[in-house]
């Protein structure tokens, strides 16, 4: 049915290569190319499939994109590679006439910035051209957001609060890692927070408001409140909104060790000198950390991510809760990745698969939630990441 390039050969794109192979009926040719042609073959060979074809490609080069685009011929480019080159692989899709799908916005290298104007400012340049690009399609942002629609579809006529809430309590037996790639996870969470309350932007210190919230199947986790991309697409897409936050679980060790990494200065983004060679101390300590896609094997625990929501129907306030519960040890049984890797991986492929059906093809950018929310609920019941739903319970929030 369709050809589909995934940039990539970390642990999103290891999960989403698997769902792919998963799904041959719909991917029925597959390429995965990354910086190092040696992991797409590595990958390939873990899928056992001999038809999946790789290429070596440098995903900030435009004309290298445009080379390899042009040979393979996708009709859509999964980027599930790093933030900073989400607009060169745009630049390139429309220069060659190839959908698009990321799983998070972009954001510049020599600034911890994110927000969906850069990748927005292409609206007009994809619909002229006929292409749809699908931004934000991982789980936050990607699910949470697929959450909110259906919400608003189906239960309420007018959403009022929302709260989106990611506990990670599995426990990888390292004293610290982080569970991507840890230059974006870093630079995410040491950053200012910031929430949406009565038509405007709320700012916070880095994790300076916390409290206990109480996860399915887990108990209570310490959970900070910090700026997280979805926020803006969807007090935008969703007006009645009032306020709007996003909430992350961390232990007390790993708040500890990025404490000390920002106080001696490892944190930092610019360059520095040393001994005559330049270098960018977080992208050092990237080099030294756990690899995210080697932390699967002693993985312990689950995930639990979903979206907290109060609001109007039919005159009367409701609450609803739709969450998931991913467990480490089956997504690495199924992968060879850990839950988070796998929570991000199985909903790219997803929304891949609905456009290749035709059900999410649309010219222009837009985030998952201007998107028909069903067929991917559906979808996510049977690919791995099955959602649970309370209703008007106390959603402690």
């Amino acid at each position: 049915m369709g050809r589909v390039i995934i940039i990539g050969a970390g642990g999103v794109a290891t999960v989403a290569a698997h769902k792919v192979a998963q799904n041959s009926d719909v991917f029925t040719d597959v390429m995965i190319a990354s910086r190092t042609k040696e992991k797409c073959d590595k990958l390939v060979k873990a899928l056992g499939r001999d038809d999946i074809k790789t290429a070596k490609v440098d995903a900030d080069n435009v004309s290298e994109l445009v080379s390899l685009f042009n040979e393979f011929k996708p009709d859509i480019v999964m980027n599930l590679a790093l933030p900073y080159q989400d607009l060169t692989i745009m630049e390139a899709c429309l220069q060659t006439g190839v959908n698009y799908l990321d799983t998070a916005n972009y954001e510049p290298r020599d600034e911890a910035h994110f927000e969906y104007s850069w990748q927005w400012a292409y609206k007009k340049r994809f619909e002229d051209a006929g292409l749809t690009a699908i931004l934000g399609c991982g789980f936050d942002p990607g699910v949470s957001g697929i959450y909110t629609a259906y919400a608003a579809k189906h239960y309420f006529d007018e959403i009022q609060y929302l709260d989106i809430v990611d506990c990670n309590a599995g426990n990888h037996h390292k004293a610290f890692a982080t569970n991507f790639n840890p230059e974006i996870n870093i630079r995410e969470i040491t950053q200012k927070g910031r929430y949406w309350e009565d038509g405007k932007w709320v700012e916070t210190g880095a994790l300076e408001i916390h409290k206990p919230l109480t996860y399915p199947n887990i108990g209570p986790r310490e959970s900070y409140l910090m700026y997280h991309e979805e926020l803006e697409s969807l007090t935008k897409n969703f007006p009645t909104i009032k306020r709007a936050r996003f909430w992350m679980t961390f232990g007390e060790e790993y708040l500890t060790h990025l404490r000390v990494i920002q106080d001696i200065g490892m944190a930092r983004i610019d360059e520095v000198d040393y001994n005559g060679v330049k270098i960018v101390p977080l992208q050092f300590l990237k080099a030294v950390l756990p690899n995210p896609q080697d932390l699967g094997k002693d993985y312990e625990g689950e995930t639990s991510i979903g979206c907290r929501i109060r609001g109007i129907k039919d005159g009367k306030e409701h609450t609803y809760y739709v969450y998931n519960n991913c467990s480490h040890e089956a997504a690495y049984k199924e992968t060879g990745m850990q839950g988070v890797s796998y929570t991000t991986g199985v909903p790219a492929m997803i929304g891949a698969k609905l456009f290749l059906k035709g059900e999410w093809k649309r010219a222009g950018v837009w985030n998952v939630e201007d998107f028909d929310p069903d067929p991917f609920m559906a979808e996510l019941n049977t690919q791995g990441l099955p959602w649970h739903e309370v209703f008007d319970g106390d959603l402690e929030l």
